[in-house]
């Protein structure tokens, strides 16, 4: 359904159930998924692919042309997966030629005045409470919570099952499983209420436990750390996936507790 009040470009492509509620503007090159339901006052530019069952409230501007001096016109898109609720007021940037993209995966929350900037890659079940700030190039894996007011420097990597305090200031990256917080940002221990909230184990967190144990409180600088873990602690998805993260850093990760 379609309100006479919008302005829908007869180029977009809305499927089956869509609803576009009044003054709500959408340009041409727009793709929007099944049942997806646009409220009022929103507007969403060229480029953008919104996935079924998404709801975007009042007041989000999605798909505008990125805020980088660097941008040349290229063909850029935002494409958002299934699921995922916009709330209002929320900007959401297309990407630049780096990524060509900027991409919000399924079931994600991204609550009221958040920001996306160029070249964002948001995983599945992420949730940005009101206010994040990501800037350009920001990665951020599955499951990620980061609380209200956080901002999040360029090319910052959050890993996955991360939990972030709010009002916090993301200058380097911080590695999966754990909570952080404090200024400036440190581990803050495992995520492990999560964790287990999403199916791992008792000896799954245990393990994660342990490998952060080593990392960040036995030892008293990251790359000590990470040489000790692979001395002491056998091999494993969880351990390899974490030293993979942490040594693969460009920017470093965030410091242990102090």
């Amino acid at each position: 359904m379609i309100s006479n009040m919008a302005r829908v470009s007869s180029d977009a492509k809305l499927e089956e159930g869509v609803i576009v509620e009044a003054f709500s503007t959408i340009y041409e090159d727009v793709v929007i998924g099944a049942n997806t339901k646009i409220h009022p006052n929103v507007t969403i530019y060229p480029g953008t692919r919104i996935g079924s069952d998404c709801e975007v409230f009042p007041g989000a501007v999605i798909g505008v042309i990125p805020q980088d001096l660097k941008f040349d016109g290229e063909y850029t898109t935002v494409e958002i997966g299934n699921n995922t609720k916009i709330r209002e007021c929320v900007t959401i940037h297309r990407g630049t030629k780096d990524k060509l993209k900027t991409s919000i995966g399924d079931n994600c929350l991204l609550m009221t005045y958040v920001h996306v900037a160029h070249d964002c890659q948001i995983g599945n079940n992420v949730i940005l409470a009101s206010y994040v700030g990501l800037s350009g190039h920001v990665i951020i894996d599955d499951f990620a919570i980061l609380e209200g007011k956080v901002a999040a420097q360029q090319f910052a990597h959050i890993g996955a099952h991360t939990f972030v305090g709010g009002a916090s200031l993301i200058r380097k990256d911080i590695p999966p499983f754990i909570k952080a917080a404090r200024e400036p940002l440190t581990f803050a221990g495992v995520n492990s209420v999560g964790l287990r909230r999403r199916g791992y184990s008792d000896d799954e967190v245990r393990e994660i436990e342990d490998v952060y144990r080593m990392l960040y409180v036995q030892n008293n600088n990251i790359s000590k750390g990470v040489q000790a873990i692979k001395e002491h602690l056998p091999a494993s998805n969880i351990r390899d996936l974490i030293l993979e993260f942490v040594e693969s850093s460009d920017k470093g990760v965030i410091r242990g507790m102090i």
